[in-house]
């Protein structure tokens, strides 16, 4: 059976881009455009791993990510935070909740991605 993942990401170009080449390297891959359907569709269909931007309309990535800790199975999910911010203090929240890694836009390529998602599904 495929992992699953989800991608919460509010800009359409790069969430595409990341579920095009999740879909290449095997995976399902589901999508939410803000944090509050990322988090329903998170919950309702739990996936293996989750892929959230922070800054989102509706709801951001880090209230998402305390609502889903919240949760019996959303304690456990990993989650890997996909930013252009890099501040301390959000790396401290985000610490806090519990995540897997931290992977600042600018500084990755789509492999690098693939490679920390396969790390973390291990």
């Amino acid at each position: 059976m495929n992992k699953k993942i989800i991608i919460i990401e509010d800009e359409l170009s790069l969430r595409s881009v990341l579920a095009e080449k999740l879909k290449s390297d095997g995976f399902e891959v589901l999508e939410a455009k803000n944090g509050q359907e990322g988090l329903e569709i998170s919950i309702s269909q739990k996936p293996d791993l989750i892929l959230l931007d922070i800054v989102m309309p509706k709801m951001d990535g880090l209230t998402m990510l305390e609502k889903l800790r919240e949760d019996s199975w959303g304690k456990k999910v990993p989650v890997i935070i996909l930013t252009n911010l890099s501040s301390g203090a959000e790396m401290s929240r985000s610490a806090e909740g519990g995540v897997s890694g931290y992977l600042v836009k600018t500084d990755w390529k789509l492999d690098d991605v693939v490679k920390k998602i396969k790390e973390t599904l291990k």
